[in-house]
């Protein structure tokens, strides 16, 4: 009895994997809730080449802000043709001196090819805290491991612009500095984990809308 109830898994893994083989694609349906293996398939006869074609990335985003830079993703959600296909892209715009903090994607690698400018960039390893830091310049090409904390800063006196890519439609994405100071944490949990002073710590607070 135990084997066949291994049987009837195996076959019903088999079955359920030539059946996605063969759907050639899967637009997701943004308007449903997205789930761990993606968003539900848009009704096919309702797809058009409209899902297959994205056009935000050729459009300079707004660095008008703290961190004088801008990410314009093409991410699952705003690309829904992307949904099941293992990839998506984003565009990277940093003023002078602007800078994409350190921040990690946990479900993708990353790779970044410059368009223009210089940006500094680099990863740190997670066994031995390896820094692996690099100034690239137009037509550069570096790549950022999966769950790696990365940056890029723009080290040049001219705007920069790069284009990145992710072997997933939904990289994720959690940025050091906001998860440390634009949350409700207590401030004193947040100096015992760290080591800053709570001057410090609250002044962060206050540049990135945190509180406690």
């Amino acid at each position: 009895m135990k084997m066949i109830h291994i049987i009837f898994l195996v076959v019903s893994i088999l079955f359920s994997t030539s059946n996605a083989l063969t759907q050639d694609f899967c637009v997701a349906d943004v308007k449903a809730s997205d789930t761990p293996a993606g968003f539900p398939c848009k009704n096919a006869a309702d797809v058009t080449v409209d899902d297959f074609v994205f056009d935000g990335l050729k459009m300079s985003g707004n660095t008008t802000n703290i961190i004088s830079a801008a990410v314009t993703p093409a991410f699952v959600a705003q690309f829904p043709g992307l949904n099941g296909l293992g990839l998506s892209m984003a565009r990277l715009d940093l003023a002078p001196k602007g800078v994409i903090p350190f921040h990690t994607h946990p479900a993708a690698s990353e790779i970044l090819v410059v368009l223009r400018g210089a940006i500094t960039a680099g990863f740190v390893s997670s066994s031995a805290n390896t820094v692996y830091v690099k100034t690239l310049r137009k037509g550069d090409i570096m790549v950022f491991p999966q769950g790696l904390l990365h940056f890029q800063l723009n080290t040049g006196k001219t705007h920069a612009n790069a284009f990145v890519s992710f072997n997933s439609p939904n990289p994720g994405l959690q940025i050091l500095d906001f998860a440390l100071f634009a949350n409700n944490l207590p401030s004193s949990l947040v100096g015992a984990t760290t080591f800053l002073d709570l001057a410090q710590i609250k002044k962060l607070k206050s540049v990135l809308g945190g509180s406690g």
